[in-house]
């Protein structure tokens, strides 16, 4: 199994609305692309000086179907969204 951690750190102006719209993007891939498993993601509560706003946590078999989720059109979709949204993306993936 693969786990897949990506933080966020949105650009300052960022609206509310903006992340809503992230947000219902995220939630709607694991109906679309079958290689997920496993699909968390959630805002940062603390706000500390070393928090990032946003993290998502996926868990696939293996490499391989984590490579055909990264490519999906339907995740390309959300990708280009985050990266509009955020001034920095910190992605482990790692297995378990």
């Amino acid at each position: 199994m693969l786990k897949h951690v990506v933080f966020m750190k949105f650009k300052k102006g960022v609206a509310e609305t903006e992340i809503q719209e992230l947000e219902k993007g995220l939630a709607g891939l694991p109906a679309k692309i079958s290689e997920i498993r496993g699909y968390e993601f959630g805002r940062d509560v603390l706000h500390t000086e070393r928090s990032y706003d946003f993290a998502l946590v996926s868990t696939f078999d293996d490499l391989d179907s984590m490579k055909r989720y990264q490519v999906h059109p339907e995740h390309q979709k959300v990708v280009e969204r985050v990266r509009q949204l955020s001034e920095n993306i910190l992605a482990v993936d790692f297995n378990f």
